[in-house]
């Protein structure tokens, strides 16, 4: 029987109201109305995984580990898309764009699962986008892992998603090869940003879309990416808090501060939480933070949340 791909799924389910089995793991309907068939429900859902240490790579392995593995998410066969931020001419100790080793080691993981094909992608703002993609380190890296990589730049890169009950947004666009994958994992960088204070994980999924500026142009930026967020779930988020960018985000040149951490965890609210804390800001005080937990996304109090620590 042919599999359905996301775009497929979320038409099947339109106004259910119930967690459902897909492939045998739950991927439940979340309160906004849509939701990927996520295996991120593989992982306890309440785990979010602290891995420290000098080695980036090293940190990746060790945060995914802790949440019991890349085995309980990929399995043999399938299609991985890894959605890194990628969005400027920055190399990585600009802490604007993720740390190449940290994707190249995720490429790794998911082809020791037997991953059949491992997407790198990402709607790169600075041209060319090409040259970007290997400014940033993050084409060689990814290709030596053996992944492809690509950037989404052309319209037709996108499909519609919609989503019901977005409180400003009620449908939108997506990579179609985010919707087409089996495994979806973000993998954003922890860095200052202009507009919302903070850019972490959810305020990544803004590169799966194609029309950033109307986000930027509506009445509200934060609650864009909260409606967006409950549509487009990864199921794995990693961040990359290897080296963070301080000031003048999201692109920088600014001040960094090696933190020389990666956390992991299927609860994008819980790992944005956690995020805001490394630059001393109550995640409450990031608005799509916020307004994604006050919608069912995810939990942002701290005393709710299961943290495991490991040291590389």
């Amino acid at each position: 029987m042919r599999k359905l791909d996301r775009r497929e799924f979320l038409g099947s389910i339109a106004g259910l109201g119930a967690s459902i089995f897909i492939g045998g793991c739950a991927g439940k309907i979340e309160s906004n109305g849509a939701s990927f068939p996520s295996r991120g429900s593989s992982f306890a859902a309440k785990d979010l995984a602290v891995a420290s240490g000098k080695d980036p790579a090293r940190n990746v392995r060790a945060a995914v580990d802790a949440l019991g593995g890349m085995k309980k998410l990929v399995s043999s066969g399938d299609f991985v898309v890894i959605k890194p931020n990628i969005a400027w001419n920055r190399p990585a100790d600009a802490a604007a764009t993720t740390n190449p080793e940290v994707v190249a080691e995720l490429v790794k993981m998911c082809k020791e699962c037997g991953a059949s094909r491992i997407l790198v992608v990402d709607h790169i703002i600075d041209k060319p986008a090409e040259a970007v993609l290997n400014f940033t380190g993050i084409r060689p890296a990814s290709e030596n892992a053996g992944a492809e990589v690509t950037a989404a730049q052309n319209e037709s890169d996108y499909r519609s998603v919609e989503i019901p009950k977005g409180k400003l947004i009620k449908s939108n666009t997506c990579i179609k090869d985010i919707l087409k994958a089996d495994v979806f994992i973000n993998v954003p960088i922890a860095k200052a940003h202009s507009s919302t204070k903070l850019t972490l994980g959810m305020k990544n999924l803004m590169g799966c879309n194609w029309n950033r500026q109307a986000w930027h142009a509506s009445s509200s930026l934060d609650q864009c990416i909260a409606d967006y967020a409950g549509a487009v779930r990864a199921d794995l988020v990693v961040l990359d808090a290897n080296r963070i960018l301080l000031t003048n985000g999201p692109k920088g040149p600014g001040e960094t501060k090696v933190v020389e951490q990666v956390i992991a965890g299927v609860d994008q609210v819980a790992v944005d939480a956690y995020g805001a804390t490394l630059f001393g800001t109550t995640p409450k005080d990031i608005g799509y933070i916020r307004l994604a937990h006050e919608a069912g996304l995810g939990e942002i109090d701290p005393r709710k949340i299961n943290r495991k620590e490991v040291r590389t």
